[in-house]
């Protein structure tokens, strides 16, 4: 293979900057705004109606996140730093408990819904208002993300507390979601934290994610272990994760980067290639949401949808391994991955990318936001990419 040249980089960054600013940031601006109680709604369908007024502290934490970031990296918009403070008053007034632990979700108004179970709820607060701190030097931001990172850090090794359904001791096991996310969560607030405690959280979650979470006999990195990092044959413990993998592993190179340690950046270029590979669907194309690590079926009945985060991740993954290594493989898979990305999720009609695809690669769901779907993935996603793609 001969290296892309130079125009159909610049192409291609101009296709993902294009769509950020023309498609997607307007369909947010336009559509997720709550004048009257505050905050964003989320619940829009295709054209950017509202079809549900309840709130989800994640999601908020989230859309505050992408403007604040946003302003911070890429453009002193004084539009998209107002609109970030719209949501970050929203979650400073209503957002988490006289603890400080943060709701998983809210009606309309600010009144909880339900109680503070869901740790990433704490972890998008923290990134949200460590990106308001940058762009602000408000020192009331700084301390809400020192503080809820800090009560992430008591809670990793029981992260849903007394809202944990399990049984104790009778099948314990951790999730690979959390030390994946610390990765970057780490990186988000370095400059509020203690340098000793940024050096012992990455050394930590590098460990975690790169050996304890990785199978070795198969190559593959599993979605929950043992406490003691053993497989568990059941459902939870043959669960895989693609998307969640390969995400995972451009968190990796981005603190490989950092460190200047090639050979992790290497590794994880390799993990990436391998858990697409393993994760990719031969016969209709596109990237499994779930997979049973011992092909037996899966638990959940959603397993064979083609999600757009999972691929958006993807794409960034990719570009990244191909900037960083060089790995021809990486190229490849990034233009297969582009085309099927592209032809399936964009919605050049109304703005924003659909969410949900059922195997064939069909629209299953046209809405643009809901409970789980929020301003996040896309914009983060295409902005990393155009931001690659320009360096090269």
């Amino acid at each position: 293979m001969t290296q892309p040249s130079s125009k159909t980089i610049q192409k291609l960054a101009n296709q993902y900057k294009n769509e950020l600013l023309q498609n997607v940031l307007p369909f947010w601006i336009n559509h997720s705004k709550d004048t009257e109680f505050g905050g964003y709604f989320t619940c829009l369908l295709r054209d950017g109606k509202i079809f549900d007024t309840d709130k989800f502290i994640w999601l908020q934490a989230r859309q505050a996140w992408t403007f604040s970031m946003l302003y911070n990296r890429f453009e002193k918009k004084e539009e998209w730093l107002d609109f970030a403070i719209h949501g970050a008053d929203f979650l400073q007034k209503y957002g988490h408990d006289e603890h400080g632990n943060w709701y998983f979700s809210l009606n309309q108004k600010g009144q909880p819904l339900i109680q503070p179970y869901n740790i990433f709820s704490d972890c998008f607060a923290t990134m949200a208002f460590g990106q308001l701190y940058e762009a602000t030097q408000k020192e009331e931001y700084a301390q809400i993300a020192i503080s809820t990172f800090q009560n992430i850090l008591k809670k990793q090794s029981n992260p849903k507390g007394i809202y944990n359904k399990s049984y104790p001791n009778t099948r314990p096991l951790k999730n690979f979601a959390l030390p994946m996310i610390l990765c970057n969560l780490c990186l988000e607030i370095e400059p509020l934290l203690d340098k000793k405690l940024v050096k012992e959280t990455i050394s930590n979650c590098i460990h975690e994610v790169m050996k304890v979470f990785y199978h070795e006999e198969s190559g593959l990195i599993l979605e929950n272990i043992t406490p003691n990092g053993q497989f568990s044959n059941s459902f939870e413990g043959r669960l895989l994760n693609p998307g969640h993998a390969i995400e995972a592993m451009w968190f990796i190179m981005d603190l490989g980067q950092r460190a200047n340690d090639q050979n992790l950046i290497q590794i994880a270029v390799e993990r990436t290639l391998k858990m697409l590979e393993f994760g990719w669907d031969e016969k209709q194309e596109g990237i499994f949401y779930f997979l049973d690590f011992k092909g037996t079926p899966p638990q959940q009945l959603e397993w064979d949808q083609k999600l757009w985060w999972v691929h958006l991740e993807t794409l960034v993954a990719l570009l990244k391994g191909f900037q960083l290594t060089k790995n021809e493989k990486c190229w490849q898979w990034f233009e297969r991955i582009h085309e099927y990305t592209w032809s399936h999720f964009s919605d050049p009609k109304y703005g924003e990318w659909f969410g949900y695809l059922n195997r064939q690669g069909e629209v299953l769901l046209d809405l643009k936001g809901g409970k789980w779907k929020g301003c996040f993935h896309v914009p983060r996603g295409l902005f990393q990419c155009f931001k690659i793609l320009e360096e090269l």
